[in-house]
């Protein structure tokens, strides 16, 4: 192919999906052969069987897809529709499956027998070679030639693999025993010969290896049918999540439901979710409340509360109340679309390890024939009779074989970010659970990460003789009329502890000092002590000092008087997140130094830190100067992990060493993070780095089981101490404890569910806090807009 693409063209992505791959070596010849190409740079996964392709602008697929069939190999662009297919049907519409299991099935019934006439002298009569070679046949020719196949296509290529290795050291050892059955002295009626785990010298035209070929290829036919299946199940999350979504929708046409495809919803389009249903999109409530069931999509276990003017996510439950939600987001933009998408490209992608075991596959074929060919002359060259040496390099060809070196990462990679998906953890991309296990400092933000990044009603301190619910519903009926921060959070507040808020009789702003206005019959102060002061109401010297305590910690204290006379002070102040301090318990006890960073002023911040367990604190930065702070510990020799959700935080994400972004922040931290945390719960963050651990600790076993079994295998088998048959069954053994190893990562568990702290109770003078994303179910009345940032600007800064 020739490419000629402007230099400055940058490349577009493409993905391909690859057939006819039967090992890494494979992966790797592909790899190699699309990287040669003018400007083309790919990445080949065995255990996905895609090639990711970045290729310069105007070239053309069809080249690529010849390029890969001039390797021997097949490719094709991936279906755009999402297979309805259940999970449990897979097999069945998974031609490439069916085949491997009618061939597997074949060959044992075929070669069982065999094997036992071989190992039992009791069982072998008087022609049992001749009803050996009958059984055997079919299986050496039948089910054994996608091998024959494959490894003849390699050969036209230039190229050995697996397949090579497998069908010479099965055709050797079948064509070997008819030429001892025919042309020696093995077909002689009533021959026997005992099964024996090593090599004894002994004349080979008496010697038949019949069991080797039936045996050797019924149990890589096993090997690869359960690991096609494994990997199927490995790649179980993924498919979940893209066929998660609602199918149809009863979208709203001039009043009217019409039930149309999920796929032909648009913007702007509004649509009824019934209770039950799921949320045929990203959207935002117009009409109705509700309860949403979000744990598909997030793991978490508690519905959420939702009214108008809440934000839904696609995929999600309605699980209460009739709801009208207006499409904001279709098709690929939609959440659900892109947490598939992360997922999938990191499980396409590879990490360091995994292209170093890649590399080694890759040349492991011609080493084993080369090793095989040398035992084969030094047997010989030792005096050994020809079946002696031959049997030690038949051996050594079938146990050469490098499936499980190669399935070692994709596989635990596979298993690892589906998890994670599940669980509401978005891993980027491989090279992140690499960056996991060097982290030794966690920089935490503070305001939407550590706190819950809303203001809320903290504390009512009230004159004595003064009723706080009345307090409540007076001031909280003022501020209802608001929609600023501080007022938003004293109705709500208030609406929590006494119920529905009356509508006040008359309502106005005083700029920057608060609103006045009159509530059952009642003339209401709501500010600045200035405000107060104005109308000759002078808060206590009770008052003032809890004022002025609350306001020396960072918090925001509201004067509310009435009828000519103070009457007391609400508290509203952005408040640590319920699972804080476990999260923070959970961080320290992987081992990580946790930092609390803040643009609060320090007594603020340390008060937080004190709170949750933080010990270092670094407050008072600027946003700006957040890349400066992580730098600064990377530069003490630290490797540093940032958890952030506002735009501020990107750059400092993009920065750390490892970058966590909480899904309930904002796109462009999300886009800057390696790892998504949907839920928005801190004690994600530890649950992804338990997992990104795990995911690297299984694939450093399956690696280190690999290379053992290899390393170990080879010289045993070259030595003639390892039978050909039981070389295949433990070779074909070792790709599935790979994939088995793997797929124990489908088991892990979260631990926000198991250490989730009680709900506190309300005490009598602060209001319960209240949970990020939840309103209350009832709507307040409409709000003014008049009343703009009433009450000064908020202490508290990112």
């Amino acid at each position: 192919m020739s490419a000629a693409p402007a230099p400055e063209n940058v490349g577009r992505p493409v993905e391909l999906m690859i057939g006819g791959m039967t090992c890494a070596s494979c992966a790797m010849r592909v790899e190699k052969k699309l990287n040669k190409l003018d400007g083309v740079t790919a990445s080949v996964n065995y255990a996905t069987e895609k090639a990711q392709v970045s290729v310069p602008e105007g070239t053309d697929v069809a080249a690529l897809i010849a390029e890969v069939e001039k390797t021997g190999y097949t490719a094709a662009l991936p279906r755009t529709e999402v297979s309805t297919a259940r999970e449990d049907e897979g097999e069945e519409v998974d031609p490439e499956l069916t085949a491997l299991r009618h061939r597997l099935i074949g060959s044992v019934l075929l070669s069982v027998p065999v094997i036992a006439m071989s190992m039992i002298p009791a069982l072998q009569l008087t022609y049992w070679q001749w009803a050996s070679l009958t059984l055997t046949a079919p299986v050496v020719v039948w089910a054994a030639w996608p091998f024959h196949k494959a490894a003849w296509t390699n050969l036209r290529h230039g190229a050995a693999t697996m397949d090579t290795l497998i069908s010479v050291g099965t055709g050797a050892a079948f064509l070997w025993s008819l030429y001892a059955l025919f042309l020696g002295t093995a077909g002689v009626p009533g021959v026997t010969h005992p099964f024996e785990l090593t090599v004894a010298p002994t004349d080979g035209a008496a010697n038949i290896y019949l069991e080797v070929a039936a045996g050797v290829t019924m149990f890589i036919l096993a090997g690869r049918y359960f690991e096609k299946r494994s990997k199927r199940q490995a790649g179980a999350a993924l498919r979940a999540l893209l066929e998660m979504g609602a199918k149809d929708v009863a979208v709203l046409r001039d009043g009217v439901e019409t039930r149309i495809p999920t796929a032909d919803l648009a913007a702007g389009d509004e649509f009824v979710v019934r209770p039950g249903e799921k949320i045929a999109t990203d959207g935002v409530i117009v009409t109705g409340s509700s309860a949403v069931d979000a744990s598909m999509l997030t793991g978490e276990s508690v519905p959420v509360e939702v009214t108008v003017g809440d934000a839904v996510t696609g995929a999600t439950v309605n699980a209460g109340g009739r709801l009208v939600v207006r499409a904001t987001r279709v098709g690929a933009d939609t959440q659900l679309a892109q947490m598939a998408q992360m997922v999938e490209d990191a499980q396409s992608g590879k990490a360091e390890i995994q292209r170093l075991a890649d590399r080694i596959s890759g040349v492991f074929v011609p080493i084993a024939i080369a090793i095989a060919v040398a035992a084969l002359g030094a047997w010989i060259g030792a005096g050994f009779p020809l079946s002696a040496a031959f049997t030690a390099a038949v051996a050594v060809l079938i146990i050469a074989c490098p499936c499980a070196l190669g399935l070692a990462t994709p596989t635990a990679l596979l298993v690892g970010t589906g998890r994670g998906a599940q669980l509401g953890i978005l891993i980027k991309g491989p090279e992140v659970l690499e960056s996991t296990r060097k982290i030794d400092t966690v920089v935490l933000d503070k305001t939407g990460t550590v706190t819950t990044g809303k203001m809320t009603l903290t504390d009512v301190i009230t004159e004595p003789g003064t009723d706080r619910a009345t307090l409540l519903r007076l001031a909280g009926a003022l501020e209802n009329s608001s929609e600023h921060p501080i007022a938003q959070a004293i109705a709500k507040g208030a609406v929590q502890e006494v119920g529905d808020l009356p509508d006040p009789e008359d309502f106005s702003n005083v700029e920057g000092k608060g609103v006045q206005g009159i509530v059952e019959g009642h003339a209401v102060l709501v500010g600045r002590d200035s405000l107060l002061a104005d109308w000759s109401q002078h808060l206590s010297a009770d008052l003032a000092s809890a004022k002025a305590a609350a306001e020396s910690q960072g918090k925001t204290a509201v004067a509310v008087g009435w009828d000519g006379q103070a009457r007391g002070v609400l508290v509203v102040a952005d408040t640590v997140k319920p699972t804080s301090a476990q999260a923070i318990r959970q961080l320290t006890a992987l081992g990580l130094t946790p930092v609390l960073l803040t643009g609060d002023n320090t007594a603020v911040a340390q008060q937080i830190a004190a709170e949750v367990g933080i010990e270092q604190v670094i407050a008072e930065v600027l946003p700006q100067d957040k890349v400066d702070v992580i730098t600064a510990l990377q530069a003490e020799g630290k490797v540093v992990a940032m958890v952030g959700d506002g735009v501020n935080d990107a750059a400092a994400l993009a920065q750390a060493d490892l970058g966590l972004a909480m899904g309930t922040g904002t796109d462009v931290a999300i886009q800057a993070a390696d790892i998504t945390l949907v839920r928005g719960d801190l004690r994600s963050a530890a649950d992804a780095i338990r997992l990104s651990r795990k995911t690297l600790g299984t694939i450093k076993t399956n690696l280190f089981w690999a290379f053992a079994y290899n390393t170990a295998a080879i010289p045993l088998a070259a030595l003639g101490l390892l039978n050909p048959m039981l070389a295949g069954a433990a070779m074909a053994f070792s790709s599935v404890f790979v994939v088995g190893n793997s797929l124990r990562l489908r088991s892990f568990k979260s631990r926000i569910d198991t250490t989730a702290a009680p709900a506190a109770a309300p005490s009598p003078r602060t209001a319960s806090p209240v949970s990020v994303g939840c309103t209350p179910l009832s709507t307040p009345p409409k709000r003014r807009p008049d009343h703009d940032r009433h009450h000064g600007s908020c202490h508290h800064r990112r």
